[in-house]
């Protein structure tokens, strides 16, 4: 047997495995090249096991959420991806402080809060990804974002070893943290601790609508792994992409939306070095014109 054959066969023991599965299947873009190995577990302990058992054989590792805020290159990922389903929850407190595994639907749980009466998550109701992503990306909308309302995260290092790390250690800023900057490499989100405020249940489902709403006028539908760039201090990304004359653009299937200018969709059949092009001269049209530098907020993962 081959290393990657030991490590398939190991692997199995903690979830459903696939050998070069085509990742734009489990992309909000629809797009991506194939995994090396492609294992599906549902519970923290089968994420910590698999992640362990990659990282003793010396293999890549990418926790995958919903697959939305990601663009995964064309010729895929090497290692192996953990397609994250960990979804358990407790309580504490009343049910005011909720322990969530990380491969919770983000938007789900947070309008189960809303339902419950439990306020702190209103914006967060159409945010595609998981509670695990959000954390790495410090995601937030509406004035709101996750490092409001979260205690703690449960993290496994790259020794195997996990532990509870306070969400002041985590350097929480606009769209980034310790993730993001790379000071935490090689460490993977098993669980997410937030402390949530008692409300009414029907104001805070109002409100939510009103975000749905808002969003549904605003936004795209289709394939896109939601806003392309950070907001520059100076201008919102859209409006920088749409003054340089940008909105509508195509490459191939993939375009610059000519309803939201920060986002990026596959109208069919994109190529992820499509999406990369336009992507790359939206930066270079606005950095020429303004002298501003737009920072991806979508991942680039994989093979490139």
């Amino acid at each position: 047997m081959t290393s990657i054959d030991i490590l398939a066969a190991t692997l199995m023991q903690h979830g459903e495995l696939r050998r070069d599965e085509p990742m734009s299947r489990h992309t909000t873009f629809g797009v991506g090249g194939p995994a090396d190995l492609f294992v599906t577990i549902r519970d923290a302990a089968g994420l910590a096991a698999a992640a362990r058992a990659a990282t003793e054989a010396g293999a890549p590792v990418f926790v995958l959420g919903s697959g939305s805020n990601i663009l995964v290159a064309d010729r895929g990922i090497r290692g192996v991806v953990i397609d994250n389903r960990a979804r358990a929850e407790s309580e504490a407190d009343g049910g005011l402080t909720r322990t969530v595994e990380s491969g919770m639907s983000f938007a789900g749980f947070a309008r189960k809060m809303c339902r419950a009466g439990l306020d702190g998550l209103t914006w967060a109701v159409g945010i595609p990804g998981t509670l695990g992503g959000a954390v790495v990306y410090n995601a937030g909308a509406y004035g709101g974002c996750l490092g409001d309302v979260l205690v703690r995260v449960r993290l496994l290092d790259a020794g195997g070893r996990d532990e509870w790390v306070d969400a002041a250690a985590l350097g929480l800023v606009y769209r980034g943290s310790v993730f993001t900057r790379g000071q935490f490499a090689g460490r993977t989100v098993l669980e997410v601790q937030l402390r949530l405020q008692p409300a009414d249940a029907a104001t805070l489902l109002a409100r939510a609508a009103a975000h749905d709403a808002k969003r549904l006028t605003a936004q795209p539908r289709g394939r896109n792994a939601g806003s392309m760039f950070k907001n520059p201090a100076s201008s919102p990304a859209w409006k920088l992409i749409d003054a340089v004359g940008l909105r509508g653009a195509t490459r191939g299937d993939a375009a610059i939306s000519d309803r939201h200018c920060n986002f990026f969709v596959n109208y069919g059949n994109a190529t992820a070095g499509e999406v990369a092009w336009l992507v790359a001269e939206a930066q270079r049209r606005v950095r020429e014109q303004f002298g501003v530098e737009l920072e991806r907020e979508v991942a680039f993962v994989g093979e490139w």
